[in-house]
């Protein structure tokens, strides 16, 4: 449980490697044109998995980027686990079968949790991530556009009785703001739940994720670089030997 993996991330949109500030479309900086290539460069660092997310995807509810994504997973000797867009049966079968590594549902396990249950049924926890993002505690969906009702803490919990075993979690008024991770709600989630949790948004510095992994033990299983690494606050070399 106390293994702790670095997770450099690749956020695509029109087939571009970007990142958004606080999920903002309007907020968009293009760090490459290929998102292959991007995710050779931290292959060839050492990264043993590659985090994409398919911005398109997420807005228009359907996959949009997926050939990127299935390119890297074939092609790189690197895990790829994927996000966005991920919304049916036959969304999580594509990828799987075309060998990703993890599929995260975010959207649809707050909306259609009979779903996700479903899915977990079929392919496990460690196959199936719950992306969970959130603002002051409660889960936002869509894209971040809308605040639900439900608490991280309470869905993370009933989604454990039905075989969840890896939560992503973000609080978004951290995610590409540099401003460090929210480290106690992350570490809150993963002993409440008693599972994996990989830390997302807000990553800024070595000090950072070095923090996180004092949290291995209870839980805290990795941690999403983006922005950090795309503005050169430390390089993934250095973050990966940061140790177990």
């Amino acid at each position: 449980m106390s293994k702790f993996i670095i997770y450099p991330a690749i956020d695509m949109r029109d087939g571009k490697c970007v990142r958004l500030v606080q999920g903002d479309y309007d907020q968009e900086t293009v760090y490459g044109d290929s998102p292959f290539d991007m995710a050779k460069s931290f292959a060839d660092a050492g990264a043993e998995w590659i985090h994409m997310v398919d911005l398109d995807g997420a807005k228009a509810k359907k996959r949009v980027n997926h050939e990127h994504v299935v390119r890297v997973a074939k092609e790189l000797n690197a895990k790829v686990q994927v996000g966005g867009g991920i919304r049916t049966a036959e969304d999580i079968a594509y990828y799987l079968e075309q060998g990703v590594d993890r599929v995260i549902l975010g959207s649809v396990a707050v909306n259609n949790p009979e779903f996700t249950k479903k899915m977990l049924a079929k392919y496990g926890g460690q196959r199936i991530a719950i992306g969970l993002d959130a603002r002051d505690g409660y889960v936002v969906t869509e894209g971040w556009l809308e605040t639900s009702s439900v608490k991280a803490e309470e869905l993370a919990q009933e989604l454990v009785r039905y075989g969840a075993e890896v939560f992503i979690f973000t609080d978004i008024s951290r995610d590409g703001m540099l401003s460090g991770p929210n480290t106690e709600a992350i570490t809150n989630l993963a002993v409440a739940t008693g599972k994996e949790v990989i830390a997302s948004g807000g990553v800024s510095s070595l000090a950072d994720l070095t923090e996180l992994r004092t949290k291995a033990e209870k839980g805290v299983a990795g941690a999403i670089v983006g922005k950090a690494l795309y503005t050169n606050q430390f390089t993934l070399e250095e973050a990966l030997q940061g140790g177990e």
